[in-house]
């Protein structure tokens, strides 16, 4: 059952904005149309780390795209309790918008240490078989994600390359 769902599932990888060449109005879109084509493909359950940046930008776009298609779920794969702490009032009422529309939300550590980030994107990858980043080539998180999905086999679509 769990393959099944999981056939089903994509997550989001990507850099937060202060890492970014690109502008939230530039990568938007390109998140968008990777969404609609995942969707024509036949996933309908997105799983997003609640990250700034990617992460949050791409939630939005999925809770949008929920008005209008009933099918489509948001899982929000939270690191550690007490990760929206440090944002600006701005990005914590965008956070806590998401956690209002998504369909299930998980928290992956019951504390902080500093694998837990890790631990968080190996569970999204574990859940998924689709990912779709945003990454600049950068070594980091981002890109550990993608080599964990590769090594997991699970198909990785960078929308910057």
């Amino acid at each position: 059952m769990e393959n099944e769902k999981k056939q089903h599932r994509c997550c989001f990888t990507g850099h937060r904005s202060s890492k970014l060449d690109y502008s939230e109005g530039e990568i938007k879109p390109l998140l968008e149309t990777a969404i609609d084509n995942a969707i024509s493909d036949g996933y309908v359950t997105f799983i997003t780390g609640m990250a700034e940046g990617v992460d949050i930008w791409a939630a939005e776009i999925v809770l949008e795209k929920k008005k209008h298609n009933t099918a489509l779920h948001l899982i929000c794969a939270i690191p550690h309790p007490g990760f929206e702490n440090k944002r600006s009032e701005y990005e914590k009422e965008r956070y806590m918008h998401i956690l209002q529309g998504a369909d299930y939300t998980t928290t992956v550590s019951d504390h902080y240490f500093r694998a837990c980030y890790q631990r968080r994107n190996e569970f999204m990858v574990d859940h998924s078989s689709l990912v779709i980043a945003v990454w600049n080539g950068a070594p980091s998180g981002t890109q550990n994600t993608i080599d964990y999905a590769k090594k997991r086999g699970v198909k990785t679509i960078n929308i910057i390359e």
